[in-house]
């Protein structure tokens, strides 16, 4: 059977691991809001959590690597999401062989109880995930507040805005004149960083998670075009065109999603697919947005 997910209240969660079999199965009991598809008038199911742990999940507890305080050093703020705020930084004495190396960290601003419990389940989670095209997950810091992620820094940011840069239409103002900048990407780049997100996703489905918000603003860009998937919860707030605002607080990316997942908030291997097509069509595209000539509620 097709592992299955639904209605889950939304958080900042990166994964979400399922097992075989129906978990939660969906329900059409709706709220007062409701999603307008064209003349179609769609009741939104509660809000599925986008990137959180399966309720059901029976794996042995997990070692997360634990990191000094006064091991990592702030350099500069990333980007800021609804959980907190993401910096670049320099680590210390995390790796045996470099004295010091960068790294992207998250911070935690939310001191509740329940997002302390998200925090450490999160950690859990990505500490099994290990693989050349996932966002190396280092450990956490949790003497003090806030409390801190340590992720792999990937020098070129997030691919939406790596392809825009690298498009025919790149260009940049120097001394008040366009310049040409950084060089349009040919085919065999674009197939190349196809095949290193499938690599990621075909590692997913193979540990029963689903990502359920797969884009190029969720993959991240290092040197030599290395592209791993990853997401600081940050592109909602800084791609918040990309997501569809229901009820006041539910934020969907409706241009990624398939049929099944907007009408009916069910996610499976099979809905990360689509979204890995509309991937697809953003690379070759240089970075535009899906269904660029419509607003979200068409």
């Amino acid at each position: 059977p097709v592992a299955v997910i639904s209605g889950e209240e939304d958080s900042a969660s990166p994964l979400h691991h399922v097992n075989h079999g129906i978990l939660s199965p969906c329900t059409l009991e709706a709220g007062p809001d409701a999603v307008v598809i064209g003349m179609t008038r769609i009741p939104v199911i509660e809000n599925p959590q986008y990137f959180r742990h399966g309720h059901n999940c029976s794996k042995p507890a997990t070692y997360v690597q634990h990191i000094k305080r006064r091991d990592i050093v702030l350099k500069r703020e990333l980007g800021e999401g609804a959980f907190g705020k993401v910096f670049l930084a320099e680590c210390y004495n995390l790796s045996p062989t470099k004295d010091k190396m960068l790294v992207a960290v998250k911070t935690l601003k939310d001191p509740t109880l329940a997002a302390r419990k998200d925090f450490q389940r999160e950690a859990e989670l990505l500490t099994n995930l290990q693989h050349e095209h996932i966002v190396k997950f280092y450990g956490v810091c949790v003497d003090g507040d806030p409390l801190i992620m340590v992720f792999e820094y990937m020098k070129h940011g997030d691919l939406n805005k790596f392809l825009r840069a690298h498009g025919p239409d790149a260009m940049i103002l120097v001394d008040g004149q366009p310049l040409q900048t950084n060089g349009e990407l040919g085919l065999s780049q674009m197939l190349h960083i196809a095949t290193q997100i499938a690599a990621g996703m075909v590692y997913l489905a193979s540990q029963h998670f689903v990502h359920r918000d797969l884009a190029t603003r969720n993959c991240l860009v290092g040197n030599g075009l290395l592209v791993k998937i990853g997401d600081f919860g940050m592109s909602r707030d800084i791609y918040s065109t990309d997501y569809y605002r229901v009820g006041g607080h539910t934020m969907l990316p409706i241009r990624w999603m398939p049929p099944e997942s907007i009408m009916y908030r069910k996610f499976t291997t099979e809905s990360d697919v689509w979204s890995f097509g509309v991937i697809l069509w953003e690379i070759f595209t240089y970075g535009k947005q899906p269904w660029f000539q419509l607003a979200n509620n068409e």
